[in-house]
């Protein structure tokens, strides 16, 4: 529910009293503090009454329950930005992203021109099984229409998912034929390596974009597979890893260490000090390694990428890392809600916790404004190296804490060949609906990624069909100026949506990754180790 200013401004002193109340009944909850049950019923009186009076006399219509949950997670704001309250019908998504994985059917889709359009079938599951292919529209769902601009991912995947073995049908449009399905409902992988493939013949590139609990196995079978192809020298890529499962981060740290090395120390005031050690037998521990990482990388990505560079097994490359030094426990509520709160910090081996600076202002924390403001995303601050605290490495490199993971190459962010017209492409989505149409009598042409990448070329041709449709479909027209400054730019991303069309993330990553600065940086970098 939205107020308006003027309301907030006679609201905001309530609320504000609400959450001071909530925070002695929490606080009073989390002690275990038993003998004080009377204050405690008299607490939530209050919190009842100030809420019905709000129900019976406040000047517009108010949730109860939504302020309720909403004052919750401002209080726990207040402690730390990471404290939290997860209402009971979020947490079916939390639990997916813990544990990768979900009941569902097995599609990737894209919503284009108002319709379902499946990009990829995953290979083993439920649709693919019954004949369900890439490039069919899903016109109906259990025997109801579905397509309009009222279709949103969140509605298609609300139909689709489900437990598993319960039944949905789909009608699905092919070759302007239609054809009914029921899928039997099955247990769907999230998969959390998005790519790993060789950039040359002993240089491997792996991206984790989220950590959870089968994140380690999937990268070590994608680490063994490139050593089959010759891997000596990995690029890990971490950037816009929020992280996730923290044990996931330190057993891919394992991989890389020798035995009896510290990966991560924890430390809170009822936590007890725990030390991480490695264990011995690292899959890639002669695998000479450069980690990259950028503002969006985060929490587990942070353990990971400190571990190997404190104990000098990595070269950080990038931009300075998010800062999130903080360990969360989770406690389920009665009512299948969830109390996430901090219980300790990290520390790198070498001692850093990395957590940024927090005032309390969690808006503010979460925008990073100070970072943006100090142009960090193009130059690199050389006051991080004077106001930091100094620590070393396991071989006696400085590195810095006092907020994130500070890399040992720093790469600007790149905007040479980026243009307003550009934008206006990637926000219009022309890329992926031409991409869909373009490869729809073209999915059997080349034999695998490798084979697309190196014999399509997005010609001349191709790119003005391309932008002509941007035009007619997405009414973004063409500035020739612009076009100019942006074409290789243009070009690529077509390319690699095509390739994302027919091959999934690993198709996109091995096209976009050839003009992407900071992996070609990274490529030179880990050259270099001898």
């Amino acid at each position: 529910m939205k107020f308006s200013q003027e309301n907030q401004r006679f609201f905001l002193p309530i609320l504000l009293s609400v959450t001071l109340i909530l925070g002695l009944i929490i606080g009073n909850k989390l002690s275990n503090n038993t003998n004080n049950g009377s204050i405690d019923s008299d607490r939530v009186q209050k919190i009842t009454d100030i809420l019905d009076i709000l129900n019976e006399r406040y000047v517009d219509t108010i949730d109860k329950d939504k302020i309720f949950e909403e004052m919750l997670s401002e209080m726990l704001h207040k402690l730390d930005p990471h404290s939290n309250y997860i209402p009971a019908k979020d947490m079916q998504a939390v639990a997916e992203s813990i544990d990768g994985k979900f009941g569902g059917v097995g599609i990737r889709f894209q919503i284009i021109r108002d319709t379902v359009c499946i990009t990829n079938v995953i290979s083993g599951s439920p649709s693919e099984r019954i004949g369900i292919k890439a490039g069919d529209k899903i016109i109906k769902i259990n025997k109801q229409p579905f397509i309009g601009s009222k279709i949103t991912n969140e509605k298609v995947l609300g139909n689709l998912k489900g437990e598993e073995g319960t039944k949905v049908s789909v009608t699905i449009v092919r070759a302007k034929k239609e054809l009914s399905f029921s899928i039997t409902r099955g247990e769907i992988p999230i998969r959390t390596v998005t790519s790993a493939f060789m950039l040359d013949n002993e240089t491997g590139y792996i991206s984790i974009d989220q950590f959870s609990i089968p994140t380690a196995d999937e990268f070590n079978q994608a680490a063994i597979r490139l050593k089959g192809y010759g891997m000596k020298k990995l690029i890990l890529d971490l950037r816009n890893n929020g992280g996730g499962v923290l044990q996931s981060a330190t057993m891919i740290a394992d991989e890389f260490l020798p035995k009896g090395r510290i990966m991560l120390k924890t430390k809170g005031r009822k936590e007890q000090e725990k030390i991480y050690y490695s264990t011995s037998g690292g899959e890639l521990e002669s695998i000479d390694a450069v980690v990259l990482i950028n503002a969006f990388s985060a929490s587990a990505s942070e353990i990971l990428a400190g571990a190997l560079q404190d104990n000098d097994r990595a070269i950080i490359v990038g931009r300075r890392s998010y800062g999130k030094g903080l360990v969360q426990e989770d406690s389920p509520m009665r009512d299948g809600s969830n109390l996430r709160i901090t219980i300790a910090r990290y520390y790198t081996p070498s001692g850093r916790c990395i957590q940024k600076p927090y005032s309390g202002n969690y808006e503010e924390y979460m925008k990073d404004e100070v970072r943006m403001e100090k142009g960090e995303m193009y130059h690199l601050d050389s006051s991080l190296y004077l106001d930091s605290l100094k620590f070393k490495t396991i071989g006696g490199r400085t590195v810095y804490g006092g907020g994130g993971i500070t890399p040992d190459v720093f790469v600007p962010y790149d905007t040479t060949e980026s243009s307003f017209y550009l934008t206006e492409l990637l926000f219009s989505g022309a890329f992926q609906s031409y991409s869909f149409d373009f490869v729809a009598n073209k999915r059997n042409y080349w034999k695998n990624p490798q084979d697309f990448c190196s014999r399509f070329v997005c010609n001349d041709n191709i790119l003005q069909a391309f932008v002509s449709y941007a035009n007619k479909t997405g009414g973004v027209s063409k500035n020739n100026k612009e076009f100019i400054r942006s074409k290789r730019v243009i070009s690529t991303n077509l390319k690699a949506e095509i390739a994302r069309q027919l091959y999934g993330e690993d198709g996109y990553y091995r096209v976009i990754n050839t003009i992407d600065r900071e992996v070609i940086k990274a490529h030179e970098e880990v050259r270099k180790i001898r």
